[in-house]
């Protein structure tokens, strides 16, 4: 599990490829790597991945192609927003986030406001029932607050220190994202369905 509270951002170096996969090499830049083992989760743009190397500050991980068929940003040189999994006596700074991308999003827009950016985004028409004003979304790994939602697009108020810390600062209207949604959403209409399925049941 992770908050969605970006410890650092990265830059893959190389992209090998795998029997069914690739292997990245990544540049962790300033993220903490002393409680770091081999076997431990790293999210990559918001994607639960695990360390299966490590020399000094670059760590590898294998990326399966189910992973890159449902997810963008790890198939090529670039950067990446870094967070390590929690620890049970850590903060939530964000919300409980997976790791594991729900679907694509599309930029519709990414424009200044005032000190700060708006972020419009269009979201699969899979995801966008689950998401709602003021709730909680997870783009490229970063833990964000909805403004607004209008069909299938939504807003995100981004402060300066979010652009300054993490690889957003880099989107523009045509850029595509990794999206997340919040995990109450996914129980609250999973636990509808089962009441439809149990309510339309025969005795």
């Amino acid at each position: 599990m992770f908050s969605g509270i970006v410890a650092a951002t990265g830059r893959i170096l190389s992209v090998t490829p795998l029997e069914d996969g690739v292997r990245l090499a990544v540049d962790v830049g300033t993220l903490d790597l002393d409680d770091v083992q081999l076997g431990d989760s790293i999210a990559n743009n918001g994607v639960c991945l695990t360390v299966i190397a490590q020399d000094g500050k670059v760590v590898s991980f294998d990326v399966s192609r189910e992973t890159l068929n449902c997810t963008v940003g790890l198939d090529a040189p670039g950067e990446v927003n870094l967070e390590k999994a929690l620890r049970l006596a850590d903060r939530l700074g964000g919300h409980l986030v997976t790791g594991h991308v729900d679907g694509i999003g599309s930029v519709q827009k990414f424009e200044p406001v005032g000190e700060s950016h708006e972020l419009v985004i269009r979201a699969p028409e899979s995801l966008a029932g689950y998401i709602a004003r003021k709730g909680s979304i997870t783009v490229d790994g970063v833990s964000l607050t909805v403004n607004w939602v209008k069909g299938r697009d939504f807003s995100i108020n981004l402060i300066p220190h979010t652009v300054q810390v993490t690889t957003l600062k880099r989107l523009a209207a045509g850029s595509t994202v990794n999206l997340e949604i919040d995990l109450i959403a996914r129980y609250v209409e999973r636990m509808q369905a089962w009441r439809n399925e149990q309510e339309g049941s025969p005795a």
